[in-house]
């Protein structure tokens, strides 16, 4: 939240003044306009200081504060952090390993996360990179319903990296 000038710290001499209920109570010199607040005890707000001239408005500071607090706790309990999960598995994935990893990709997906594989080919395995990319082939038709791809099988020095977002 900005930094807002309130009663004595505003500094300009003339301001323009809306009242506690939005209407606009006209131009006044400052010291008019905090007499005026403090009469309905309440604070003076600047919430146009570039404006010429500044504008203010005749609220109460706290519960503006609270309120705009409760707006903040609000939109972070609507909002979900997605995070990037990572999977690693090798090109000689035996099957039941291969559904163990395939189990634990779709549990990812369904809690909304973002899914990077990761395969590394080491040795003679680089020869065989056909060998691999029929794995993540076999992978992307598995996880076909939960999830789609977000960026294409694709290599990184000796790992063939793989990102799947949920539907």
């Amino acid at each position: 939240m900005k930094y807002m000038r309130l009663n004595e710290r505003i500094f300009a001499k003339t301001l323009r003044v809306i009242g506690s209920k939005g209407e606009q109570l006209g131009v006044f010199t400052r010291e008019i306009a905090l007499q005026k607040a403090r009469e309905v005890d309440l604070d003076l707000v600047e919430v146009a200081s570039q404006a010429s001239p500044p504008v203010c408005r005749i609220m109460d500071f706290s519960k503006y504060l609270y309120d705009q607090k409760k707006k903040e706790r609000e939109v972070k309990k609507i909002q979900k952090q997605t995070q990037l999960k990572e999977v690693r598995i090798s090109p000689r994935i035996g099957n039941h390993d291969y559904e163990i990893k395939l189990k634990r990709i779709k549990e990812f997906l369904d809690k909304r996360h973002k899914v990077r594989i990761r395969m590394f080919f080491r040795g003679r395995e680089n020869a065989h990179r056909d060998i691999g990319k029929k794995v993540i082939e076999r992978l992307i038709v598995d996880v076909g319903k939960t999830g789609k791809i977000d960026r294409d099988p694709h290599m990184l020095g000796k790992t063939l990296v793989l990102i799947l977002c949920p539907k």
